[in-house]
């Protein structure tokens, strides 16, 4: 294979990963020791292509929270990975009134189902097998509750309504509707969470109720799990927390988050992104700060935590950093075998959708969906300020859908595990856009692995989500990308698409090293050419990868790999 004359320092990184490392702590870029990355510019031939994927594992594994390229996914999913529970049976549906009939609306008993077994404490709450018909929403509100059916094909919820008509319209001034991308017929979220949307008259799109200040926090790197606090008392073993950062006006912390890459640092964020810069109106109000829930694993004196994951980002004094209590939340519950059909409405023009959605998690911690088919969807599965959920053996079907999965407002740490999106009974209509694996919006370390998708792309939809991966999926690749030019950059850093198999033909989306800054795109098979065809929001040299094109690599799937290394 042939070297690149331009860039002889990418045989370094991928031909001599162990000599590379020079520091047990890498920063950013050839000046911490590691050599330097390929160019935006460069196609992807290597002189060692059969050995660029362990290479670069073995790179990684040196200084796991702190590589420049590629992200730490290896704690992704519910519990850092765990095992999902198995709890006992507590209740059934049917002891509350519901009936598998087709006529009685079952949601009122659903609903007070769950209620019972959130209020002694949780346990599963069993509908047996049938179909049963739902007006209405199903609201997960307490912890460690699960929803369990009789099996996929066994039981069937089938919800009649959409969410503009069961639950309550959410329509913007533009006549768009936040259903066509959150809210779902099955929704974990807190009751205070919803009660306080409901009293605002605003819908999915808000985040944790935060409480108080907990500590104060100094100056930290990526990578590092212990920091420096200005009191603990305040704070418990075990415990999830918020860790905040300002969001300053010279948009510092976006540059960092972009990489700091000459190409980010030029780019013009007060003009092209204020709600990002500032949070100063327009869709992203909230990212006026920079939010990313952690558990505290142990108290090392007054003055010192040590974190259950590493950093994803560096803490400066130019971003006041803090830790705050989460606040109202729901944790540990799931929804597992089971159908969810909403009745057959024909698709919208995009962005109109009224809400035949699935499952969304919104503002909760360590729950997952298991053996969950959802059918004739807007939404299918969405994760909106969603931390460490797994889903686990989903799949969409029936007609098409809008968003197939939706990952956005600093949701992170979300692991979708053996996942279909199957062909469309109806295909998209004119007017209207199916993405597929949607990212958005500040979200970290979220992870789609071992999937097939026979409708959708790799859709990142601006709002600068960073330190993300799709491995090991094969895919059609006929969605679109979306998001609006005002929500700031497709892409932060860190973003890996490792063993992608293309039926299609399109790298669209796919291939990203000529718009993703210090990105990796590892083993891309079945697709022509290397050119995204995504417009390119940063300049220069994106100090990024494309690697071992057109063949299977060594190291298949990465998070696996990443949990083999990390165990």
């Amino acid at each position: 294979m042939r070297q690149d004359p331009a860039n002889p320092s990418r045989r370094r990184l991928i031909g001599g990963a162990a000599a590379a490392v020079a520091a047990p702590a890498l920063a950013s870029g050839a000046a911490a020791g590691l050599a330097a990355p390929a160019r935006a510019s460069d196609t992807g031939t290597t002189s060692r292509p059969a050995d660029a994927s362990a290479a670069l594992l073995d790179q990684w594994a040196q200084a796991p929270g702190s590589h420049p390229l590629i992200p730490d996914i290896s704690r992704a999913g519910y519990r850092l990975g765990a095992r999902l529970p198995r709890p006992g049976v507590v209740t059934r549906v049917t002891d509350h009134g519901a009936r598998a009939d087709g006529t009685t609306d079952c949601a009122p008993a659903f609903n007070a189902a769950l209620r019972a077994a959130g209020e002694r404490g949780g346990g599963v709450v069993l509908v047996p097998r049938g179909t049963y018909l739902l007006l209405s929403p199903v609201f997960m509100h307490w912890s460690n509750v699960v929803l369990r059916g009789a099996g996929r094909d066994a039981t069937v919820l089938h919800f009649r309504r959409t969410l503009d008509d069961g639950y309550r319209p959410a329509r913007q001034s533009n006549g768009n509707s936040r259903w066509s991308w959150t809210g779902g017929q099955i929704w974990f979220m807190a009751a205070e969470r919803r009660a306080r949307s409901e009293a605002e008259d605003f819908a999915g799109t808000e985040g944790w109720l935060l409480g108080d200040t907990l500590a104060q926090v100094g100056a930290a790197s990526r990578g590092q799990r212990t920091l420096v606090v200005s009191d603990t008392s305040g704070l418990r073993e075990g415990d999830m927390v918020m860790l905040e950062c300002d969001n300053p006006p010279d948009a510092s912390l976006l540059k960092h988050l972009a990489g700091e890459i000459p190409g980010a640092l030029s780019y013009d964020w007060p003009r092209r992104a204020p709600q990002l810069v500032t949070g100063s109106g327009g869709q992203y109000v909230q990212y006026a700060s920079l939010q990313w829930p952690v558990r505290i694993e142990a108290i090392l004196g007054d003055r010192l935590v040590a974190l259950a994951q590493p950093l994803k980002y560096d803490l400066r004094p130019s971003w006041p950093a803090r830790l705050r209590a989460i606040g109202p939340t729901v944790h540990d519950s799931g929804v597992e075998q089971l159908t969810i059909r909403n009745e057959v409405v024909a698709m919208t023009a995009h962005n109109k959708h009224p809400g035949s959605n699935g499952v969304c998690f919104q503002a909760v911690h360590d729950c997952w969906a298991s053996e969950v088919r959802v059918e004739n969807c807007d939404l299918g599965f969405g994760f909106t300020y969603a931390k460490s959920i797994t889903l686990s053996r989903v799949v969409i079907g029936g007609r098409a859908a809008h968003h197939s999965f939706a990952c956005r407002m600093q949701s992170h740490d979300n692991l979708v595990d053996d996942f279909e999106i199957e062909a469309f009974t109806v295909p998209v209509p004119s007017g209207a856009v199916h993405h597929g694996l949607n990212l958005e919006g500040l979200s970290s370390d979220n992870v789609w692995r071992r999937g097939r998708m026979a409708e959708g792309t790799f859709d990142t939809h601006r709002a600068l989500p960073f330190e993300n991966a799709r491995t090991d999926i094969t895919l059609v690749n006929n969605g679109r990308v979306g998001g609006s030019a005002a929500s700031g950059p497709l892409f932060g850093a860190r973003i890996a698409h490792w063993n992608v198999r293309i039926t299609g033909g399109s790298a669209y989306a796919v291939k990203i090293a000529d718009v993703a800054p210090r990105s990796v795109t590892v083993a891309v098979q079945g697709a022509a050419g290397t050119a995204s065809e995504l417009p390119p929001d940063f300049t220069g040299d994106l100090e990024n990868l494309l690697v071992e094109q057109g063949s299977p690599p060594r190291v298949t799937d990465l998070y696996a790999a990443q949990r083999d290394r990390a165990d």
